[in-house]
């Protein structure tokens, strides 16, 4: 088993989005994850104010040149944001006052700074008219995702016409109460033979019968693991941070702003995830390496 995981955001004490980022806290880190096993990683980089957004892609595309084992250990970028819904609960821990809308410029120089790393871009189709971002990203050969969106049935069939094939986080990224059946999350499953389903396995973000459920829906050949790692990742409770933003990992490792109900991302382990799949879930190992280590690959297209 191979795993690759489609976000990270940080590890061991090393925050990927960090203005400050600098060569021996990227080393740690990659370091951290070989040390766990993980054969590729995305670096995650979350909504920013954007000339502080492409400063920092730029930094990790010198350093990552500069060092062999992040070369090897970082295969790309995943950017989320800043394409989202503003909106409370659909926002979550990202900043609602650097959202903007969806256009091919601000795209473009996401890609120019990312220097042909930028490998996975989760946008709110409702924020991108007529797919028009999604088309561009698409044509570029970047995999475009669906997350902390609220797109009615004919913006998402749009999307997905356009070439959008993911969900990230699904379960997440949305108000902890929504309609009955009338919600993005229902929208979503309605179309779930044309998207790939990306799951955080913590049984924080989704409850581990949720997540269950998810899957016999989804099936395990449409679905994909990912920690949505954040530097508190092996450290325990305690304040850390994440794009230069505090946040609070609680007794049960559960990552949140301070006085916030809304998750931070987590500071789950590839390790830990695959034992909660195996333990919690019941899943055999052929299925496992499917979900953490083909499937994410096959979606990438590496």
């Amino acid at each position: 088993m191979k795993p690759f995981d489609l976000q990270v955001n940080g590890y061991a004490g090393t925050d990927f989005c960090s203005s400050t980022l600098n060569a021996e806290q990227l080393n740690l880190a990659c370091r951290a994850l070989a040390d766990d096993g993980m054969d590729g990683v995305l670096a995650t980089f979350i909504t920013d104010d954007f000339d502080s957004l492409l400063a920092k892609l730029s930094n990790l595309v010198r350093l990552r040149e500069e060092d062999e084992l992040a070369r090897r250990v970082i295969a790309g970028f995943h950017v989320e944001g800043p394409f989202l819904n503003p909106a409370p609960g659909y926002i979550g821990a990202h900043q609602p006052e650097h959202v903007r809308s969806a256009c091919v410029e601000d795209a473009q120089a996401i890609l120019e700074a990312g220097a042909g790393l930028v490998k996975l871009l989760t946008l709110a189709p409702e924020q991108d008219s007529e797919a028009t971002v999604t088309k561009f990203l698409v044509e570029q050969g970047v995999v475009v995702s669906a997350g902390h969106c609220d797109p009615s049935l004919d913006q998402l069939k749009a999307a997905i016409d356009g070439g959008l094939i993911m969900v990230t986080h699904f379960g997440n990224g949305c108000p902890v109460e929504l309609p009955r059946h009338d919600n993005v999350l229902q929208r979503f499953l309605s179309l779930r033979e044309d998207l790939w389903f990306c799951f955080i396995a913590d049984g924080a973000h989704v409850d581990f019968y949720a997540l269950k459920n998810y899957l016999n829906l989804v099936g395990v050949d449409r679905s994909i693991m990912t920690t949505d790692a954040i530097s508190a990742a092996t450290l325990g409770p305690g304040i850390h941070r994440i794009s230069g933003l505090p946040v609070e990992v609680d007794a049960d490792g559960v990552a949140r702003r301070p006085g916030s109900v809304n998750l931070a991302g987590s500071t789950l382990t590839v390790p830990v995830m695959i034992r909660n799949l195996s333990e919690e879930l019941g899943l055999n190992d052929g299925e496992i390496i499917s979900l953490v280590d083909l499937n994410p690959r096959v979606a990438l297209g590496v």
